[in-house]
């Protein structure tokens, strides 16, 4: 797929804000051997990573930290299912949104930036699956983990790492986390069953959604 991230380049900026939740969390940097990791410009713009058709009547937004372990739970334990029983079935469209509380002051940024790398390097299917990953590997994260998983996902290694290593898509991440705080967001993971806070299990979701259409 045609690479796209050379149409959003911007200045990169940081919100700075505070924000308590159910998750807390501490930080680092570097490069893994094999990768050269030079400065890039930041991406500013990229659109929500989304699944399922344009026009499906009911619409999910979630919004999560790649640091948190109850983001890790739900997405590993409730996601696929509503994957499989309303995304692939149609009847919905569901977002992805970022929201670094931070949990972790590095992995919450980087593997955020990391992921949206992919998202603009491949597609949403792409994130997702590379999404999926960083949460199964969530305890274990590393530079190395991080080309390692995006190669499994065809994305390139090394400069997937490299949006991690230089944060490449913070603003765009840091644009997701004001919206986030806007609309009221204080916790992740935080589920939306259109425009409605739903607990973030597959019963509160599904029967949201049955509610819905």
């Amino acid at each position: 797929m045609e690479r796209t991230r050379r149409a959003y380049l911007g200045a990169a900026g940081s919100l700075g804000l505070g924000l308590t939740a159910g998750c807390l969390g501490g930080g680092g940097s570097g490069g893994a051997k094999g990768c050269t990791i030079e400065d890039e410009p930041a991406v500013s713009e990229l659109p929500a990573p989304t699944l399922g058709p344009s026009d499906a009547g009911v619409t999910v937004l979630a919004f999560e930290d790649f640091a948190c372990p109850h983001c890790a739970t739900y997405s590993l334990e409730v996601f696929p299912d509503v994957r499989e029983d309303y995304i692939e079935a149609g009847t919905i469209r569901y977002a992805f949104h970022d929201f670094p509380i931070p949990v972790d002051e590095r992995w919450s940024w980087q593997a955020a930036s990391a992921a949206r790398g992919v998202q603009d390097e491949v597609d949403d299917e792409a994130f997702f699956e590379f999404n999926h990953a960083l949460f199964e590997n969530q305890g274990d994260l590393s530079p190395g983990r991080i080309t390692e998983l995006a190669n499994d996902v065809d994305a390139p290694g090394c400069a997937i790492q490299a949006d991690a290593v230089n944060e490449t898509y913070r603003p765009v991440v840091e644009a997701d986390r004001q919206r986030a705080i806007d609309r009221g967001v204080q916790r992740t993971p935080t589920i939306y069953v259109d425009g409605e806070v739903v607990s973030p299990t597959y019963d509160a979701i599904a029967s949201a959604i049955e509610d819905a259409r």
